[in-house]
C-alpha cells in the first residue's frame, strides 16, 4: 500500500455512515442488522459527540475512506476499552491497513490511560481469518463463551494489554 496516500482521522463526517456501511458489507459475512449497528455507533457519535463514548479512526485514500476503527471505554472499569469494530475495505485487504488502523487505535487507548483493550468475534470457522488477526497482532484469548451467537457459534474475548514498553 503507498503509506503516502493514505491519511488517518479521527473526526466524524455525516458521510461516514455510507462509507462504514460500504467497508463492512464488503467483507461477504456479516447479517444486515450487524451491518446496521455498525452505522448505528456512527450515527450516535455523530448526534452525540464524545458523549456517545465512540472514537474512530477513518482511513483514506484518494477522499475515500478505505477502513476504520471505532473504539471506547468500557462503563464501570478504569483503564479497560472495548475495540468495537476493525475493518478494511474488501478491495484493499492484505496490505497492512488493518494492522496499521489497530496499532494507532491502540496508541489513542493507551494516551487516554487506557491499559487493555478487548476484542469480541465469532468462533465460527469463517472467523478463522479474523482471530488469527487478532493473535499475529499480540492479542491474547481470554475466553470462549459457547453458543452464544447461536448454537455453534460462541463469542471469543481476546484481550490485549496497551501502554507498556
Amino acid at each position: 500500500m503507498d503509506w503516502s496516500r493514505v491519511t488517518i482521522r479521527e473526526e466524524v463526517r455525516p458521510g461516514d455512515a455510507e462509507a462504514v456501511r460500504a467497508i463492512v458489507a464488503s467483507a461477504g459475512f456479516f447479517h444486515d442488522f450487524e451491518i446496521d449497528v455498525a452505522v448505528e455507533l456512527v450515527e450516535e457519535r455523530l448526534a452525540r459527540g464524545p458523549a456517545s463514548g465512540y472514537f474512530f479512526l477513518f482511513a483514506e485514500s484518494t477522499g475515500r475512506v478505505i477502513g476504520y476503527s471505532c473504539y471506547g471505554p468500557i462503563a464501570c472499569t478504569v483503564g479497560s476499552y472495548d475495540l468495537y469494530w476493525i475493518a478494511v475495505h474488501a478491495d484493499c485487504r492484505g496490505r497492512g491497513l488493518g494492522r496499521r488502523l489497530l496499532r494507532l487505535t491502540e496508541e489513542r487507548i493507551a494516551a487516554a490511560g487506557g491499559r487493555r483493550v478487548y476484542v469480541e468475534t465469532s468462533s465460527r470457522e469463517l472467523y478463522q481469518p479474523t482471530q488469527r488477526f487478532y493473535e499475529h497482532c499480540g492479542y491474547r484469548r481470554e475466553a470462549l463463551l459457547q453458543d452464544f451467537y447461536a448454537v455453534g457459534d460462541g463469542k471469543l474475548i481476546y484481550c490485549r494489554v496497551v501502554g507498556e514498553s
